[in-house]
């Protein structure tokens, strides 16, 4: 048991070694691997665009995490700056593509200047020698592709051609001069020199293709790569990026993204400042009208009844009354403003900007509030439709914060006539006191409370003028730039390191799983490994393949199937150890199918026991299919004539092989029409006692045992079965009948021999101490080929 255990941890730690031994053994296909695919990766690399990646960082206003303070705090009193954002919806406006494709359509980017190389083309963008303007575009200018091959030809002029919507085909050659107008049919435009980067001398050929591609398409280039995403979920730092070949467009493109998404946020914010401008301009317009009708009807009064300080004389009467008069004149004010707000609401629109700080009380927040869901609602149309669901929410919160307005507006103004009423009553009061006033008096109270009313509300109005110009002019940025656009220096794809390790593992598991499938798909039996664990029959060596397989073995032979063969000889000596004193010892040579090189063996091993001085004889019994003449000069008569003979003897068709001396050979004969017949006649074993009598050895070439059972019948002849399993033909699960055989003694004294190895792949052990080796090819040996 504890030999067992011990022989088992022995064969898996071989089974290991031989796993990495047989990949080994492929290092040069594994080394060309590599080379190829590090040489694809090189022209890859060489012949690939490199993209670079520019980021800018912005700091957004964000009312929930704070974001930068605002420079207008000290005009917060007058309602100035307090329009608050969501960090998520901005980041959502700087991906939207109305402001990409505004972006796009003012930086001209449709329009692009591409230098032709012998492989690759490359953007000139700035670089260019060039510059080209549409002076004007035709209507579907941002629909259509067009493109134009341009090639400086002389100083002041140039060839310009139109490529064909089939692009194999090109419109003829015109010459043009610089600054000429050129028609086309996406517009008229004019190519003038670049003076920051002109043609030199050399480069007077150059061809630049001039490509019109449709905004829309670009617009779509542009939002897949650019990626907006903040840098912490606790501050209101956002990073806008984007990959392109030319870092300086990258820039530019970021630069003015975040310039334009300021000048949209600003025109927003403008909104409301121009909504209350307009409303307090047609106000102040209709109250200097009344103002100066009641101030000529003071004038007019005071002429009619000749009078100069009214006040004067009164004032004892009406210092009680005085401040009764300032709430009513307030409380005047208030409804004149409030019933001038109700007004603008019922004639407004949907979604129309209400006036901003016109009125004090609980309704102008709901009036900010209001205002600041209609700027929201307005932002998300640029790139949304009126039934896009956030817009209809946004509908509804409209409305309904529209009507808490109306409703507030109703209670502040029943609260205003209810205050005036006893603001009367009181007044009333008081003037039932100063009764003994001349009626002038009442009267010319009376006009100058008007006069007085249109007054404040007059300065009032100037006042909340200069308030909103200085809210136009004072609007502050939504986003302040951290920093400004820089692109990398070394570009982000192809990544160099990993394209040449991606290259250097494929030029390892490329070579590794075609073994790996070559040896799971091959089910041939390569060398004695695979004969370990499934066979319990003796392995007595194997055989390498011979340069000259026809060959027979001699004295002098110092190559690897002749020293394989000698240890083979010697391996025997202990399979035949039991073979008595003064009797041949019979060896009998079998194989599964013909082709597995039994013959080969037979022979050779045959000259083998010859040269040790021995006295051998070669007997070809695979009378079916005889194969001796491959290798010998022999007779045609042989084993069969004696067997269907009656009166020859065995000896009259033995012959002596030249060369050799005691290496006698007996031929199979004349193939017979019944073999199975002539080997169960009793004249075999006759013929086997006589001749192990007269020899030392006495090699048997039979019959392959899978086919015929030829070889069975004459079985019991035999000291010692040689069963040949040539390498890279015979299949492994064949193994069952040879396994068979030993199992059920069929074939007495059995081993097993492995012909046709191929030892220079690690599967045998190496033969020929000293040996001459054949010079193969560079590339054979390279490879490891035949």
């Amino acid at each position: 048991m504890e030999n067992s255990i011990q022989t088992d941890h022995t064969e898996q730690d071989f089974n290991i070694r031989a796993i990495v031994d047989q990949y080994a053994a492929h290092w040069r296909w594994f080394l060309l691997g590599i080379m190829i695919s590090l040489s694809i990766a090189y022209v890859y690399l060489r012949y690939t665009t490199p993209q670079y990646k520019a980021a800018t960082t912005i700091l957004v206003k964000d009312e929930k995490k704070g974001g930068l303070s605002s420079e207008l705090s000290a005009f917060a009193d007058m309602g100035i700056g307090g329009v608050k954002n969501n960090l998520d919806n901005e980041i959502e406006i700087l991906k939207s593509r109305t402001l990409v494709e505004s972006t796009l359509r003012k930086m001209n980017l449709s329009v692009t200047l591409v230098s032709q190389g012998k492989i690759i083309s490359s953007d000139l963008y700035k670089n260019a020698p060039i510059i080209v303007t549409f002076l004007n575009k035709k209507q579907d200018f941002e629909d259509r592709t067009a493109a134009f091959e341009f090639k400086a030809t002389a100083p002041n002029s140039f060839e310009l051609q139109e490529e064909a919507e089939n692009k194999m085909l090109l419109t003829s050659k015109k010459t043009y001069r610089y600054g000429e107008s050129i028609p086309s049919k996406l517009g008229t435009f004019v190519i003038n020199k670049s003076l920051v980067n002109p043609l030199s001398h050399g480069e007077s050929a150059a061809t630049i293709q001039i490509v019109i591609t449709p905004l829309e398409k670009v617009v779509n280039s542009y939002r897949s790569r650019l990626t907006v995403n903040p840098l912490s979920k606790t501050s209101s730092v956002v990073e806008l990026s984007i990959v392109d070949p030319v870092v300086e467009k990258a820039e530019d493109f970021l630069n003015n993204l975040v310039k334009n998404y300021n000048q949209d946020a600003a025109a927003d914010k403008n909104f409301i400042s121009e909504n209350t401008s307009r409303f307090i301009a047609n106000r102040l317009a209709l109250i200097t009208e009344e103002l100066d009708g009641v101030e000529q009807n003071v004038q007019d009064f005071k002429n009619s009844n000749r009078l100069t300080d009214i006040e004067t004389e009164a004032k004892l009467f009406i210092e009680g009354s005085s401040e009764y008069d300032k709430k009513g004149v307030e409380a005047d004010i208030q409804l004149n403003m409030i019933g001038s707000m109700i007004d603008f609401m019922k004639k407004s629109k949907k979604a129309d900007l209400l006036p901003n700080n016109i009125i004090s009380g609980e309704a102008t927040e709901l009036i900010g509030e209001y205002n600041k869901l209609v700027l929201d609602r307005n932002r998300i149309l640029k790139s949304a439709t009126e039934s896009n669901p956030s817009v209809v929410k946004l509908d509804a919160q409209i409305e309904s914060l529209k009507s808490n307005v109306s409703a507030s507006l109703t209670r502040m103004k029943s609260n205003l006539q209810i205050q005036k009423r006893d603001l009367n009553g009181q007044e009333g009061l008081l003037n039932s006191k100063i009764g003994k006033i001349p009626v002038q008096e009442r009267q010319f109270r009376v006009i100058a409370r008007q006069q007085k009313v249109k007054e404040e509300l007059y300065l009032y109005l100037l006042q909340k003028r200069e308030e909103t110009a200085i809210a136009m002019a004072a609007t502050e940025a939504i986003a302040r730039v951290v920093d400004e656009a820089k692109g990398s220096e070394v570009p982000v794809s192809p990544k160099k390191s990993i394209i040449y390790l991606a290259a250097l593992l494929l030029g390892l598991l490329v070579p590794f799983g075609v073994i790996y499938v070559n040896d799971l798909l091959d089910t041939k039996i390569k060398s004695r490994l695979d004969l370990e664990g499934k066979t319990l029959i003796p392995f007595i060596g194997d055989v390498p393949s011979s340069d000259s397989p026809n060959e027979l073995i001699r004295s002098e032979s110092r190559t690897s199937s002749a020293e394989a063969l000698r240890i083979i000889r010697t391996n025997l000596e202990f399979m035949l150890s039991r073979v008595p004193d003064g009797q041949a010892k019979t060896i009998f040579l079998t194989s599964t199918f013909p082709s597995e090189g039994k013959t080969f063996v037979s022979v050779n091993l045959a000259a083998t026991f010859a040269l040790s001085g021995k006295k051998v004889l070669l007997i070809g019994m695979d009378i079916r299919s005889p194969r001796l003449d491959d290798y010998l000069t022999i007779p045609d008569d042989g084993v069969t004539n004696y067997l269907s003979s009656k009166d020859l003897k065995v000896e009259d068709f033995i012959v002596k092989y030249d060369g050799f001396q005691h290496f006698d050979i007996l031929p199979a004969g004349i193939v017979p029409p019944n073999p199975a017949e002539l080997l169960m006649s009793q004249k075999v074993e006759t013929m086997f006692e006589n001749l192990k009598k007269k020899y030392d050895y006495i090699i048997v070439d039979t019959a392959p045992v899978a086919l015929v059972t030829d070889t069975l019948l004459i079985a019991n002849n035999a000291d010692c079965f040689i069963y040949v399993a040539r390498a890279n033909v015979l299949e492994k699960r064949m193994l069952n009948i040879p396994n068979t055989l030993y199992k059920e003694h069929k074939l007495p004294n059995m081993c097993l021999l492995l012909n046709d190895t191929d030892s220079s792949k690690g599967y045998g052990y190496g033969y020929g101490y000293g040996m001459q080796v054949e010079q193969k090819a560079w590339y054979k040996r390279l490879l490891n080929m035949k």
